[in-house]
């Protein structure tokens, strides 16, 4: 007995499994034989208007034994495909003239990837309407901020959701640049010249005609000029390497919040106010960020995969990238539409902790000002360097203190009673003014915000519906 795909019975919509599911993509297959009937018809191919009735009546009669059974005999998927349509159909044999089997699966996957794309796009515009609404939501939050995992000058909790929202929106605007560009391969026969359809319609300019019908009824405005048997396999890697780019800012994001909530400044758990244990709160595990992180995982190693076969094709093409192609690409979109889901769910359901948020700047404040207390000595006319040897003597002795034996920061009296700031007459009154007013600390970060958020509201309004998607429930 065959296994299930675990990406697609765990964690994906049933949007994207539809597209991907056999009896979709056979559809899809049968939809595109369909097309090709008509623009043929149209264009002077003597197709009776009641064997295409009778296709389009048999269209979603698909007996999955018989094509399997069909393809074990023949070593040959569309030729067992056609047979079990045209059985179905029960009428003459219209389907796949002038026709080769790329002309069917290439154009057909290609049309699965743009459409399940166009989904992920959407999802991805959804987060990053939440990110900026909790950019929003915390603009007034006062953060620690961190390099090197170190404390280094406050921030803003929301300025830091505006900094994985921007990531995130250059990636978005790129990728719906790519996929607006997005070219079909066509119908362009055994070897791209056509050949095959010429012979058949009698003229280019029919040929041309077909094309475009049988692009527009795909959902595509571009179509290649001079393919070969398949359309570059770098469009593939080009493809799966934006949905690895649009989920490393995700990715950012869950690290985030693991590390936050480590310090239990944040929860992914529960609502804005929410508390579940004023015991245990580290006890509020963040398995679902976690999660987010072994999706962009997934998502790079398939783009890997891709990379691979990019640049592999022999002359006009070659097989020898279906088993690659067959795994990384639907498997890559399932991997994304788990992360988005996954993601979106932490922000409907996470919440800060402002308290402790406020109590882990207060313990580092005396020294993330240290920069203004060093400027504030210069102006009352001590020596920079002298200045700066006192702030650090201080400085390193209280770090100490507070990690060895649990002490209350007192930086500031420290300094004053220093003989170096008690000539220069500066008080720990004064010192305490300078870190009263802990806002002035974040600069710009109000404004970064804001001007995020801008950027983004074209985006977004181009996108309105899928930005109102909410989650449901995940496992």
């Amino acid at each position: 007995m065959a296994n299930m795909n675990v990406l697609s019975q765990r964690y994906v919509g049933p949007d994207i499994n539809r597209i991907f599911s056999e009896e979709g993509r056979i559809l899809a297959e049968r939809e595109l034989w369909i097309a090709v009937m008509k623009a043929q018809r149209r264009l002077g191919v003597p197709i009776p208007p009641e064997a295409i009735a009778g296709y389009e009546a048999a269209k979603a009669d698909i007996d999955l034994a018989f094509i399997r059974q069909r393809e074990m005999e023949t070593k040959h998927d569309v030729k067992a495909k056609i047979e079990a349509f045209v059985r179905a159909a029960g009428t003459s044999e219209q389907i796949h003239k002038g026709m080769t089997s790329r002309d069917l699966t290439d154009n057909v996957e290609q049309m699965q990837f743009k459409k399940a794309s166009q989904i992920i796009l959407g999802r991805y515009v959804s987060v990053l309407r939440h990110l900026l609404d909790k950019a929003k939501a915390y603009e007034d939050i006062v953060l620690t901020a961190r390099t090197h995992h170190q404390a280094a000058q406050p921030t803003l909790l929301g300025r830091r959701f505006a900094m994985w929202a921007e990531e995130l929106l250059v990636h978005l605007q790129n990728f719906e640049v790519f996929l607006n560009a997005y070219p079909l391969r066509g119908i362009k026969g055994p070897v791209g010249t056509q050949f095959d359809m010429l012979t058949l319609l009698g003229s280019p300019e029919k040929v041309l005609k077909l094309e475009k019908m049988v692009a527009e009824s795909l959902g595509f405005e571009h179509v290649m000029d001079s393919p070969g048997q398949v359309y570059p396999r770098s469009l593939d890697y080009a493809l799966l390497s934006h949905l690895a780019f649009m989920g490393t800012a995700c990715e950012n994001f869950a690290k985030g919040m693991r590390l936050m909530s480590g310090y239990e400044l944040v929860t992914e758990g529960f609502r804005e106010g929410q508390v579940g244990s004023s015991a245990m709160p580290h006890k509020m595990n963040t398995r679902s960020s976690e999660r987010i992180c072994g999706f962009s995982n997934l998502i790079k190693m398939y783009a890997d995969g891709a990379s691979r076969i990019a640049g592999d094709q022999w002359e006009e093409g070659d097989v020898s990238c279906s088993v690659v192609r067959r795994i990384v690409i639907p498997d890559a979109m399932y991997a994304s539409d788990g992360l988005c889901e996954t993601a979106l769910t932490v922000l409907c359901n996470m919440g800060a902790y402002p308290v402790v948020i406020q109590r882990e700047v207060e313990r580092y404040l005396p020294f993330l000002a240290s920069t203004e207390i060093l400027m504030t000595a210069v102006q009352a006319g001590v020596g920079r360097e002298t200045a700066h040897g006192a702030i650090k003597r201080h400085a390193v002795a209280e770090a100490m203190a507070m990690r060895q034996e649990g002490a209350t920061p007192r930086l500031s009296r420290r300094l004053a009673d220093d003989a170096v700031f008690k000539d220069a007459g500066i008080t720990e009154a004064r010192l305490n003014e300078i870190l009263g007013e802990t806002r002035h600390f974040v600069g710009n970060a109000e404004e970064q915000i804001q001007q995020v958020r801008s950027r983004a509201e074209d985006l977004i309004q181009r996108h309105a519906e899928a930005a109102r998607y909410e989650p449901g429930e995940i496992l």
